[in-house]
């Protein structure tokens, strides 16, 4: 199988309360923090299967406000181009919360034999299992 070369976007959050004094700043300074420590481990954390071309951190940071709660959220986006040497290798770097979006850029088509398609669903279920033990633990440390 080829490469497989992608645009994936992430949205790195900080959070805040609404304060007419810091008007929201001080959740878009984590967000932008949180963003170039992301970036820095990105760029210096090799990952098996995965080669990191370019990473694109020139979009703004934008907020947002939970009307119920009146908290408000900045969001630090990246844009990711890689190249990944299989599916599963794909799906393991894309399976976090902060991630937004992905495009293929090549190939045009991918066919998968049986046996790939196995191993996706198998890579995908152990994902979503260590993102589930992932959540328990920040549950249970926040309580």
């Amino acid at each position: 199988m080829t490469k497989i070369r992608m645009r994936v976007r992430f949205d790195f959050v900080g959070r805040g309360k609404s304060n007419k004094l810091f008007r929201g700043k001080n959740c878009v300074e984590l967000a932008e923090q949180i963003r170039e420590h992301k970036v820095s481990l990105i760029r210096n954390v090799p990952m098996q299967g995965i080669e990191i071309e370019d990473i694109d951190v020139s979009q703004e940071v934008y907020t947002i406000c939970d009307e119920i709660t009146n908290n408000i959220s900045a969001y630090a986006p990246i844009t990711i181009c890689l190249s990944a040497d299989s599916l599963e290798d794909a799906v393991r770097f894309t399976m976090k919360e902060e991630f937004r979006r992905v495009e293929i850029l090549d190939p045009e088509s991918i066919t998968l034999s049986k046996l790939e398609i196995e191993r996706l669903l198998l890579k995908v279920s152990a994902e979503l299992l260590s993102y589930k033990d992932y959540l328990k633990r920040k549950l249970d440390n926040w309580n």
